[in-house]
């Protein structure tokens, strides 16, 4: 029996994506290093606010999701009333495209740029674009250099994943005021919480009507299990996301775990300042021993190696060791391993399975 049910353009190219590994097959001590979560997870009064819920499971959530952005505007100075909570940042991803790309537009984002940016284009059946970095960095001129009538959304991480880069706030406003009168430049924030000082560029979004941020809860908030995002920008934009969005797309334990998550900043600063020190003792280990890293900016460093060859044998290696990282050839980074910042322990030990490695490999 033939159907005409067919799925609407775009949809069926897309490749699906595929989350960091969890386990390893045989070992039950593995150590996950390869989704960029925070390894002492998430805040008590996190904790204890989601367990709070546990008696009121019939009761809907709010859906203004008040509190939440109230608390989100006094710990990071941004206007309540221009934020919006979603289900993660992917979410926000999601309806960007939907609500501003379709058939005939274009999505840019660099050609190492997360993988949603071309899923979420894909599905709004929109084109997407991937444009060149500079050495593993987001490259401003070859951005607006590719943008035309047809672009509508541009996406930069900044920091980037998974390359742990970053540009600047001015090459960042350069980018917001070159780009076409009809195109949004969206500024994905998941990891600006790892950089000490850091507003993930919400000081441009309340300059300019063409700037949009995203944020997660899921890195040093440590909420990734519960799906927790907001995103911050102009008015319009805002109206126009709640005009798509479920109205209960968050839900109440996520609500009260992600307002006490925010609130407790003691964590946050706690959580920042031990993953920095690990994060550049990664980096000066790999390179110690011959493995080129980028200076990073986030909760993980990219290791890079002598060849894909050499990178699939370092995976390995690192797997019968019971350590999970992640390979990024689905970013165009074959010869890459992403490496998240665990607990101490981790990265020393980590760093004496490289070393081994390194001192037994033959090209």
């Amino acid at each position: 029996m033939t159907t005409r049910i067919k799925p609407q353009p775009g949809v069926m190219s897309i490749q699906l994506y595929e989350g960091g590994k969890g386990h390893i097959q045989g070992q039950s001590n593995t150590v996950k290093l390869s989704s960029n979560e925070n390894p002492w997870g998430a805040s008590e009064d996190a904790k204890q606010a989601y367990q709070s819920l546990a008696g009121e499971l019939h009761i809907y959530p709010c859906s203004d999701h008040a509190a939440l952005r109230t608390a989100i505007s006094e710990v990071h100075n941004v206007d309540a009333e221009r934020v919006i909570c979603s289900n993660g940042s992917d979410e926000l991803i999601s309806l960007l495209c939907q609500a501003y790309a379709g058939a005939g537009d274009e999505v840019l984002f660099t050609e190492h740029g997360f993988l949603m940016y071309k899923l979420c284009a894909q599905a709004a059946g929109a084109t997407p674009v991937a444009v060149s970095e500079i050495e593993r960095c987001t490259d401003v001129d070859a951005l607006l250099n590719a943008t035309n009538e047809n672009t509508k959304l541009v996406f930069i991480a900044n920091p980037n994943n998974p390359t742990g880069t970053m540009i600047s706030e001015k090459d960042v406003a350069r980018l917001a005021d070159g780009l076409p009168d009809h195109t949004l430049l969206v500024l994905d924030g998941a990891y600006a919480e790892f950089v000490e000082g850091f507003d993930g560029h919400a000081g441009l979004v309340d300059k300019r009507k063409n700037v949009f941020m995203t944020r997660t809860f899921s890195k040093i908030y440590g909420l990734g299990g519960l799906r927790l995002g907001w995103g911050y920008g102009p008015a319009e934009i805002i109206n126009t996301l709640h005009r798509i969005r479920g109205p209960f797309n968050v839900n109440a334990g996520v609500l009260a775990a992600g307002e006490a998550a925010v609130r407790d900043t003691n964590y946050t600063s706690n959580c920042r300042k031990t993953n920095l020190h690990w994060a550049e003792f990664l980096r000066e280990k790999l390179l110690s021993i011959g493995i080129a890293c980028d200076a990073s900016q986030t909760n993980f460093v990219l290791a890079r190696f002598g060849s894909e060859a050499e990178a699939d044998a370092a995976d390995v290696a690192l797997a019968e060791a019971g350590f999970l990282v992640r390979a990024v050839k689905s970013y165009g980074l074959a010869e890459c391993l992403r490496i998240t910042v665990g607990k101490g322990v981790d990265c020393e030990r980590v760093i004496l399975v490289l070393r081994e490695f390194k001192d037994g490999w033959v090209a």
